[in-house]
Protein backbone atom coordinates (compact mmCIF):
# COMPACT_ATOMS: atom_id res chain seq x y z
CA UNK A 1 0.00 0.00 0.00
CA UNK A 2 1.34 3.73 -0.76
CA UNK A 3 1.83 5.98 1.60
CA UNK A 4 -1.10 8.34 -0.65
CA UNK A 5 -3.42 5.47 0.41
CA UNK A 6 -2.47 5.19 3.85
CA UNK A 7 -2.80 8.48 4.23
CA UNK A 8 -6.51 9.37 4.73
CA UNK A 9 -6.61 5.83 6.78
CA UNK A 10 -6.07 4.09 5.73
CA UNK A 11 -7.99 10.52 5.02
CA UNK A 12 -9.39 24.26 5.44
CA UNK A 13 -20.62 36.38 10.40
CA UNK A 14 -20.70 39.16 12.21
CA UNK A 15 -23.96 40.54 11.19
CA UNK A 16 -24.02 44.27 11.30
CA UNK A 17 -26.82 46.25 11.20
CA UNK A 18 -27.33 48.70 8.65
CA UNK A 19 -26.19 52.41 9.54
CA UNK A 20 -28.81 55.57 10.00
CA UNK A 21 -31.50 53.18 9.00
CA UNK A 22 -33.89 55.38 11.39
CA UNK A 23 -33.05 58.83 13.10
CA UNK A 24 -32.18 58.34 17.13
CA UNK A 25 -31.85 60.99 19.74
CA UNK A 26 -28.02 61.65 21.01
CA UNK A 27 -28.48 59.93 24.34
CA UNK A 28 -29.89 57.12 22.86
CA UNK A 29 -26.91 56.39 20.23
CA UNK A 30 -24.53 57.00 22.70
CA UNK A 31 -25.78 53.95 24.96
CA UNK A 32 -26.13 52.23 21.95
CA UNK A 33 -22.83 52.65 20.64
CA UNK A 34 -20.92 52.18 24.48
CA UNK A 35 -22.66 48.85 24.27
CA UNK A 36 -21.21 47.74 20.95
CA UNK A 37 -17.82 45.78 21.25
CA UNK A 38 -15.21 47.88 19.14
CA UNK A 39 -13.57 45.36 16.52
CA UNK A 40 -10.58 45.11 18.51
CA UNK A 41 -12.48 43.72 21.58
CA UNK A 42 -13.66 40.29 19.71
CA UNK A 43 -12.99 37.33 21.72
CA UNK A 44 -10.54 35.00 21.38
CA UNK A 45 -13.01 32.44 18.81
CA UNK A 46 -13.21 35.13 16.88
CA UNK A 47 -9.93 36.11 16.61
CA UNK A 48 -8.60 32.41 16.43
CA UNK A 49 -11.64 31.93 13.43
CA UNK A 50 -10.28 34.92 11.46
CA UNK A 51 -6.68 33.83 11.31
CA UNK A 52 -7.32 30.22 10.46
CA UNK A 53 -9.80 30.95 7.64
CA UNK A 54 -7.02 32.84 5.91
CA UNK A 55 -5.91 29.62 5.09
CA UNK A 56 -2.07 27.58 5.16
CA UNK A 57 0.38 26.29 7.14
CA UNK A 58 1.68 29.27 8.92
CA UNK A 59 -1.61 30.70 9.86
CA UNK A 60 -3.49 27.52 10.82
CA UNK A 61 0.07 26.91 13.11
CA UNK A 62 -0.61 30.96 14.62
CA UNK A 63 -4.27 30.01 15.38
CA UNK A 64 -3.71 27.14 17.36
CA UNK A 65 -2.56 28.96 21.13
CA UNK A 66 -6.02 31.09 20.22
CA UNK A 67 -8.14 27.97 20.21
CA UNK A 68 -6.16 26.26 22.91
CA UNK A 69 -7.08 29.33 25.14
CA UNK A 70 -10.74 29.11 24.29
CA UNK A 71 -10.80 25.63 25.06
CA UNK A 72 -8.93 26.23 28.18
CA UNK A 73 -11.62 28.87 29.31
CA UNK A 74 -14.98 26.92 27.92
CA UNK A 75 -13.73 22.84 27.99
CA UNK A 76 -17.38 22.00 27.50
CA UNK A 77 -18.16 24.17 24.50
CA UNK A 78 -19.01 21.97 21.39
CA UNK A 79 -17.94 24.70 19.00
CA UNK A 80 -14.36 25.16 20.99
CA UNK A 81 -14.03 21.48 20.88
CA UNK A 82 -14.66 20.81 17.27
CA UNK A 83 -12.62 23.91 15.99
CA UNK A 84 -9.75 22.95 17.98
CA UNK A 85 -9.52 19.57 16.81
CA UNK A 86 -10.29 20.51 13.20
CA UNK A 87 -7.18 23.20 13.67
CA UNK A 88 -4.74 20.34 15.15
CA UNK A 89 -6.18 18.04 12.43
CA UNK A 90 -5.39 20.70 9.67
CA UNK A 91 -1.86 21.37 11.19
CA UNK A 92 -0.58 18.12 10.92
CA UNK A 93 -2.12 17.71 7.54
CA UNK A 94 -0.92 20.43 6.25
CA UNK A 95 2.65 19.25 7.42
CA UNK A 96 2.46 16.34 5.66
CA UNK A 97 1.57 17.53 2.46
CA UNK A 98 4.25 20.36 2.54
CA UNK A 99 7.09 17.42 3.55
CA UNK A 100 7.56 19.34 6.82
CA UNK A 101 10.91 17.54 8.36
CA UNK A 102 9.71 15.13 10.96
CA UNK A 103 5.89 15.46 9.56
CA UNK A 104 4.86 11.73 10.52
CA UNK A 105 5.84 12.75 14.36
CA UNK A 106 3.53 15.99 13.26
CA UNK A 107 0.62 13.80 11.90
CA UNK A 108 0.91 11.22 15.52
CA UNK A 109 0.98 14.18 17.90
CA UNK A 110 -1.22 16.61 16.60
CA UNK A 111 -3.76 13.92 14.85
CA UNK A 112 -3.82 12.10 18.99
CA UNK A 113 -4.64 15.85 20.18
CA UNK A 114 -7.58 16.38 16.97
CA UNK A 115 -9.35 13.15 17.98
CA UNK A 116 -8.93 14.04 21.57
CA UNK A 117 -11.30 17.19 21.17
CA UNK A 118 -13.28 16.21 18.03
CA UNK A 119 -14.27 13.14 20.11
CA UNK A 120 -15.61 14.65 23.17
CA UNK A 121 -17.21 17.52 20.72
CA UNK A 122 -19.21 14.60 19.54
CA UNK A 123 -20.07 13.35 23.18
CA UNK A 124 -21.30 16.68 24.07
CA UNK A 125 -23.21 16.78 20.87
CA UNK A 126 -24.19 13.69 19.57
CA UNK A 127 -26.16 14.86 16.54
CA UNK A 128 -23.72 17.84 15.77
CA UNK A 129 -22.23 17.20 11.89
CA UNK A 130 -18.69 19.08 12.26
CA UNK A 131 -17.33 16.91 15.83
CA UNK A 132 -18.15 13.60 13.92
CA UNK A 133 -16.94 15.20 10.25
CA UNK A 134 -13.54 16.28 11.54
CA UNK A 135 -13.20 13.23 14.03
CA UNK A 136 -12.74 10.89 10.85
CA UNK A 137 -10.59 13.36 9.40
CA UNK A 138 -8.71 13.30 12.35
CA UNK A 139 -8.39 9.18 12.44
CA UNK A 140 -7.02 9.77 8.89
CA UNK A 141 -3.92 11.84 9.75
CA UNK A 142 -2.93 10.18 12.82
CA UNK A 143 -2.75 6.61 11.06
CA UNK A 144 -0.84 8.77 9.03
CA UNK A 145 1.76 9.67 11.94
CA UNK A 146 1.08 5.60 13.52
CA UNK A 147 0.47 3.31 10.34
CA UNK A 148 -2.19 1.57 9.34
CA UNK A 149 -1.76 -1.14 11.46
CA UNK A 150 -1.61 0.72 14.64
CA UNK A 151 -5.05 2.27 14.04
CA UNK A 152 -6.46 -0.15 12.95
CA UNK A 153 -5.16 -2.21 16.35
CA UNK A 154 -6.69 1.07 17.97
CA UNK A 155 -10.19 0.87 17.04
CA UNK A 156 -10.20 3.54 14.77
CA UNK A 157 -12.08 2.17 11.98
CA UNK A 158 -15.49 1.33 13.14
CA UNK A 159 -15.23 4.96 14.68
CA UNK A 160 -14.64 6.71 11.57
CA UNK A 161 -17.34 4.60 9.53
CA UNK A 162 -19.57 5.79 12.03
CA UNK A 163 -18.43 9.76 12.38
CA UNK A 164 -18.31 10.07 8.18
CA UNK A 165 -21.98 8.63 8.00
CA UNK A 166 -23.00 10.72 10.58
CA UNK A 167 -21.74 13.44 9.36
CA UNK A 168 -23.43 12.18 5.53
CA UNK A 169 -26.40 12.02 6.93
CA UNK A 170 -26.43 15.57 8.21
CA UNK A 171 -24.71 17.29 5.40
CA UNK A 172 -22.77 15.90 3.00
CA UNK A 173 -22.04 18.78 1.30
CA UNK A 174 -20.25 20.09 4.53
CA UNK A 175 -16.36 21.04 3.83
CA UNK A 176 -16.94 20.71 -0.33
CA UNK A 177 -18.84 17.61 -0.10
CA UNK A 178 -16.02 16.32 3.08
CA UNK A 179 -18.32 13.25 3.90
CA UNK A 180 -19.11 12.62 0.33
CA UNK A 181 -15.36 12.22 -0.42
CA UNK A 182 -14.47 10.72 3.00
CA UNK A 183 -16.88 7.76 2.64
CA UNK A 184 -15.40 6.98 -0.58
CA UNK A 185 -11.93 7.02 0.68
CA UNK A 186 -12.99 5.20 3.89
CA UNK A 187 -13.88 2.17 1.80
CA UNK A 188 -11.59 1.73 -1.10
CA UNK A 189 -7.99 2.21 0.88
CA UNK A 190 -8.93 -0.20 4.04
CA UNK A 191 -6.90 -3.34 4.07
CA UNK A 192 -9.17 -6.73 2.79
CA UNK A 193 -11.26 -8.18 3.98
CA UNK A 194 -12.41 -4.69 5.49
CA UNK A 195 -12.09 -2.57 2.05
CA UNK A 196 -14.99 -2.55 -0.16
CA UNK A 197 -14.40 -0.86 -3.75
CA UNK A 198 -18.02 -1.57 -4.69
CA UNK A 199 -19.30 0.62 -1.99
CA UNK A 200 -16.26 3.17 -2.37
CA UNK A 201 -16.83 4.09 -5.69
CA UNK A 202 -20.18 4.64 -5.53
CA UNK A 203 -19.36 7.70 -3.47
CA UNK A 204 -16.17 8.81 -5.08
CA UNK A 205 -18.60 8.54 -7.93
CA UNK A 206 -21.02 10.82 -6.10
CA UNK A 207 -18.45 13.19 -4.96
CA UNK A 208 -16.90 13.50 -8.86
CA UNK A 209 -20.18 14.53 -10.50
CA UNK A 210 -20.95 17.09 -7.68
CA UNK A 211 -17.59 18.63 -7.17
CA UNK A 212 -15.09 17.74 -10.96
CA UNK A 213 -12.48 20.34 -9.85
CA UNK A 214 -11.49 19.05 -6.89
CA UNK A 215 -8.24 17.30 -6.92
CA UNK A 216 -7.80 15.35 -3.94
CA UNK A 217 -11.23 14.02 -5.17
CA UNK A 218 -9.74 13.23 -8.34
CA UNK A 219 -6.53 11.37 -6.99
CA UNK A 220 -9.06 9.33 -4.70
CA UNK A 221 -10.96 8.42 -7.09
CA UNK A 222 -8.26 7.45 -9.73
CA UNK A 223 -6.59 5.30 -7.12
CA UNK A 224 -9.71 3.57 -7.13
CA UNK A 225 -10.29 2.87 -10.43
CA UNK A 226 -6.42 1.16 -11.05
CA UNK A 227 -7.11 -0.65 -7.78
CA UNK A 228 -10.39 -1.93 -9.24
CA UNK A 229 -8.48 -2.18 -12.58
CA UNK A 230 -12.00 -3.58 -14.80
CA UNK A 231 -12.55 -2.90 -18.15
CA UNK A 232 -12.13 0.72 -18.95
CA UNK A 233 -10.52 1.95 -15.35
CA UNK A 234 -7.10 2.49 -16.57
CA UNK A 235 -8.28 5.25 -18.97
CA UNK A 236 -10.57 6.82 -17.08
CA UNK A 237 -8.01 6.65 -14.00
CA UNK A 238 -5.20 8.33 -16.44
CA UNK A 239 -8.06 11.07 -18.03
CA UNK A 240 -8.85 12.23 -14.19
CA UNK A 241 -5.40 12.30 -13.43
CA UNK A 242 -4.53 14.56 -16.79
CA UNK A 243 -6.92 17.31 -14.79
CA UNK A 244 -5.53 16.82 -11.68
CA UNK A 245 -1.97 17.65 -13.31
CA UNK A 246 -3.56 21.59 -13.41
CA UNK A 247 -3.99 21.67 -10.04
CA UNK A 248 -2.67 24.40 -8.05
CA UNK A 249 -2.29 22.15 -4.98
CA UNK A 250 1.39 20.75 -5.86
CA UNK A 251 1.01 17.79 -3.65
CA UNK A 252 -1.78 16.26 -5.72
CA UNK A 253 0.15 17.35 -8.79
CA UNK A 254 3.08 14.97 -7.64
CA UNK A 255 0.33 12.09 -6.83
CA UNK A 256 -0.81 12.65 -10.09
CA UNK A 257 2.28 12.26 -11.79
CA UNK A 258 3.46 9.60 -10.08
CA UNK A 259 0.23 7.46 -10.40
CA UNK A 260 0.38 8.64 -14.18
CA UNK A 261 3.97 6.99 -14.16
CA UNK A 262 3.03 3.45 -12.77
CA UNK A 263 0.42 3.12 -15.40
CA UNK A 264 2.80 3.82 -18.38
Amino acid sequence: MTRTAVRWFLISVLTLAPLGAFAQDAPAAAETAAAEPAPAELDDLAKADAIYDKGGLKNVKESLPLYEKVVAAKPDDYEANWKMGRAYREYANLSMERNVNGWKGICKEYGKKALNYAGKATQLKPKGMEGHFWYGCAAGTYADGVSIVTALSEGLADKTKVGFETAYKIDKRYSTGGPIKALGRYWTVLPWPLKDLKKGMKYLDEYEKAYPNNCEGQVYLAEALIDRDDKGDEERAKAVLQKTLKCKNKFYVKQAQKLLKDLD
